[in-house]
């Protein structure tokens, strides 16, 4: 690339001028930073938004988050996903806590549970200004097209390549601002399906552009076909309480939270007609749930009646809310999960 010095420059003016304005942009504090990188991963910013700010207001510090009951952080954390997430950044705040402060090198941070190299990267340059480049799914965008590279990113090779290309346009007095801003220049402009080429502040540098083959990079492994999968819950309730289930802590999924039975969980329940559906997908499985009030007059050993107005204080998994909402409304709710935003960690 010619000139990377002006490279930078045109990215981090064009940052200044158009950032988004997030509530960890408005913060230094590793901590919080370690948050919302975390959240972030696999998840719509949108989204992320309203967790950080309430998840910081009951959890302001790793002491707090290390010492609070696990059921409490999953229902913070419920709707999110990647529950495993949760469980890391307690794990990640016990040790934090134990330290008596947050660590501050690379390595240290990398350390922590449930931190790869992306989000290591991503703390020590925002929050300390170490000269270590950020490579997430969008970084990668922008490299394979700035390069009009056609390797398969995918690929371990192609990934160590792309790393190094990316700390090789780092600006090493200012890596806070700059992984920011080609994270954000990824995120908001160089779009995977409609690159808006137009309003890159970038766009001289881009080789891809000049050839024309912007639309065809970053060119990925063969995606498996998506697995489609029919499923119904039941919503039973009785006295102002709902019949629940929960899954043990050593389930390989979704460990401690509470589910909606379904027909096959309680086949002497007598399920009404449908009063709605809704979608869910996840990796490449799709999901269409049909929801049911139902009946039951014996309830089997391993059920539980809940309160309604108690499961906001516990662990519920993303299609019971969402199965639930559905029947409120008695009408349909879809769900999908497609990532804004993610990273190799």
């Amino acid at each position: 690339m010619r000139s990377p010095s002006a490279f930078r420059k045109a990215l981090l003016a064009w940052y200044e001028r158009r950032k988004r304005d997030l509530p960890w942009r408005a913060t230094r504090n590793p901590y919080h930073i370690w948050i919302s990188e975390i959240m972030l991963q696999q998840t719509r910013v949108a989204a992320v938004i309203p967790y950080y700010e309430r998840f910081l207001a009951r959890f302001p510090d790793p002491p707090s988050l290390a010492a609070a009951p696990e059921q409490e952080v999953l229902a913070a954390w419920a709707g999110l996903g990647y529950y495993s997430r949760a469980r890391n950044l307690q794990r990640a705040a016990s040790a934090i806590t134990a330290a008596g402060e947050f660590p501050r090198t690379f390595e240290e941070i990398r350390a922590l549970a449930g931190v790869g190299d992306y989000t290591a990267a991503a703390i020590a340059s925002i929050a300390f200004d170490l000269p270590h480049a950020v490579l997430d799914g969008n970084v990668m965008r922008v490299l394979s097209r700035l390069d009009n590279d056609f390797s398969d990113i995918a690929a371990g090779k192609t990934r160590r390549r792309f790393q190094q290309r990316a700390q090789q346009l780092l600006d090493p007095s200012q890596p806070a601002a700059y992984n920011q801003a080609i994270m954000e220049l990824g995120a908001t402009v160089c779009l995977p399906k409609d690159p808006q080429c137009l309003l890159c502040p970038v766009s001289e540098w881009c080789e891809a552009r000049q050839m024309g083959t912007q639309p065809q990079l970053p060119v990925k492994g063969r995606r498996q076909a998506p697995v489609k999968v029919e499923r119904a819950v039941l919503i039973i309730e009785r006295n102002g309480s709902l019949l629940v289930w929960r899954r043990s802590h050593d389930s390989a999924k979704l460990k401690g939270f509470y589910e909606l039975p379904e027909p096959d969980h309680l086949p002497s329940a007598k399920p009404g007609a449908p009063v709605g559906e809704f979608r869910h997908s996840i990796t490449n499985h799709q999901y269409r749930f049909t929801v049911h009030r139902a009946t039951v007059k014996h309830v089997p050993e391993g059920f539980l009646w809940i309160v309604k107005a108690d499961l906001d204080q516990l662990p519920v998994s993303t299609t019971t809310r969402k199965a639930l909402a559905c029947a409120a409304g008695s009408g349909s709710s879809r769900v999908t999960k497609p990532p804004a935003r993610t990273n190799p960690d």
